[in-house]
């Protein structure tokens, strides 16, 4: 269901804005400190529950305001679907579906799945194997529905052998007891994230391809412990290194995907344009996954021009269209705003200035 309106109040430099944006794709343009990645910033939170700037909620909640609201109307075959959340500035967030209370973030990333490209999506490749696998875990919980439960309950049990483990002395035997559930669910976080991965490789191939043929780039995901060995047997080899550590040290937790090139690891081997075409097949194959198993998603890319030149901007947009999804595209000039997209394609212009979005007559491809 696409955003069929927006409705954004004080965060940051937004105080009051209200749009309707195109089903398929909108361009917002502005200068720097404008508020257009503002927009992508609320449609963000409004999926995640969380910014993607900032990992701290006050920052964008507007300094002399109690809390800031992000309310939106899908729109459904025959109807509107409205969605809303409300940040505190004591950390506290409100979550409404169709006018109902809702306790979970869940409900929102199930209605309105969100895909983001920006210069920061670089961290994909460079950063943390847990960066990679969130990305994993995004795609592996619309792939299959046995993944959040498992994943959630994994956790608990993860975070309660690693309290037992954190008070020293402890028996093996009490240990491996308390051990089965984490195993039993550990297993089925692995299992759905193998099958994920498996199945978005050739998706990921395909739109690497069509974005430049020269690169060959490989994914390779790995469990988190010993290949030969099951989870059981991994905890069990590894139970007195468990103990003198404090915690646990294989499992699904360690997972990573791994980037390469036939020379490489992708961050060492590839340039930096290389590596957003990367990243941004990354991104845009998980969206086919997506679309091909009937969830359109939104796309949110930000300053799509940086790292890329005009050839590569124009098969990043083609592809992005190909999805049939909804797409928010930002950028700092129209000097930059060379994409092309087809006569049948409703593209809406807006532009940012100091806060205030106002829609530009006409289309980029007049």
């Amino acid at each position: 269901m696409p955003l069929a309106r927006l409705d954004i109040a004080k965060l940051r430099n937004l105080t009051k804005i209200q749009f309707e944006p195109s089903h398929q794709v909108n361009v917002i343009v502005g200068e720097n400190g404008s508020g257009k990645t503002s927009v992508l910033e609320a449609i963000h939170l409004l999926s995640y529950g969380r910014s993607f700037r900032s990992h701290k909620h006050k920052t964008y909640i507007q300094h002399d305001q109690a809390e800031c609201i992000v309310f939106a109307q899908l729109k459904a075959s025959t109807s509107v679907f409205p969605i809303g959340l409300k940040r505190a500035r004591d950390g506290a967030i409100d979550v409404r579906v169709q006018g109902e209370k809702v306790h979970s973030i869940v409900e929102l990333a199930e209605r309105l799945p969100v895909q983001l490209i920006n210069p920061d999506a670089f961290r994909l490749l460079e950063g943390s194997p847990k960066i990679r696998r969130q990305f994993v875990d995004w795609g592996a919980f619309h792939f299959d529905v046995q993944f959040m439960p498992a994943w959630r309950d994994w956790q608990k049990a993860l975070k309660q052998r690693n309290s037992l483990l954190k008070r020293g002395k402890i028996s093996p035997n009490l240990l491996a007891a308390f051990d089965q559930e984490l195993i039993r669910l550990g297993g089925t976080v692995n299992k759905v994230r193998q099958a994920y991965v498996k199945h978005l490789i050739p998706y990921f191939k395909t739109v690497l391809n069509a974005l430049s043929d020269e690169l060959d780039v490989s994914l390779n995901f790995t469990q988190g412990w010993d290949a030969q060995k099951t989870l059981a047997e991994a905890l069990e080899s590894g139970v007195n290194r468990d103990i003198e550590l404090g915690y646990t040290h294989s499992g699904p937790q360690r997972a990573d995907l791994r980037v390469k090139t036939k020379a490489g690891d992708a961050l060492e081997t590839l340039s930096r344009g290389q590596q957003k075409l990367v990243v941004s097949a990354l991104k845009i194959a998980q969206g086919q996954v997506l679309t091909d198993m009937g969830r359109p998603l939104v796309f949110l890319v930000d300053d799509l021009p940086a790292e890329l030149d005009a050839n590569h901007r124009q098969k990043l947009c083609r592809l992005l269209e190909s999805l049939n999804s909804q797409i928010f595209i930002t950028s700092v000039g129209s000097d930059s705003l060379d994409f092309v997209w087809s006569d049948a394609t409703d593209v809406r212009h807006f532009a940012m200035r100091n806060g205030e979005l106002q829609r530009v007559a006409g289309d980029l491809n007049e």
